[in-house]
């Protein structure tokens, strides 16, 4: 699913209050953090990650492979922080404009 940016401007109001929830960090991105990301994303829809995967291209490659591998959207990229959304196909939470 593609979202616009009418879409993302709205997700991006909808997380400002939002924390962290999973943190990719020292070793890098495994079959356990995707499982997890998988996890939350089911139950929240939008989340926030935080990545500490080292230099600017390795964050950049990491949060591909997570997006790739999770069939979530990015919404926003603050530093380390990546903001993403996958829509419930059974019980969405969030209306999209």
């Amino acid at each position: 699913m593609k979202i616009n940016n009418a879409q993302k401007k709205f997700l991006r109001q909808s997380a400002h209050h939002l924390k962290p929830v999973v943190w990719a960090g020292q070793h890098g991105i495994t079959k356990a953090l995707i499982t997890e990301i998988e996890e939350v994303l089911e139950r929240h829809e939008l989340i926030k990650v935080k990545c500490r995967l080292g230099e600017r291209e390795e964050r950049d490659a990491g949060i591909k492979k997570i997006c790739e591998d999770t069939g979530a959207e990015l919404v926003q990229r603050i530093g380390n922080i990546v903001t993403l959304y996958k829509k419930n196909s059974e019980k969405p939470v969030i209306k999209l404009p």
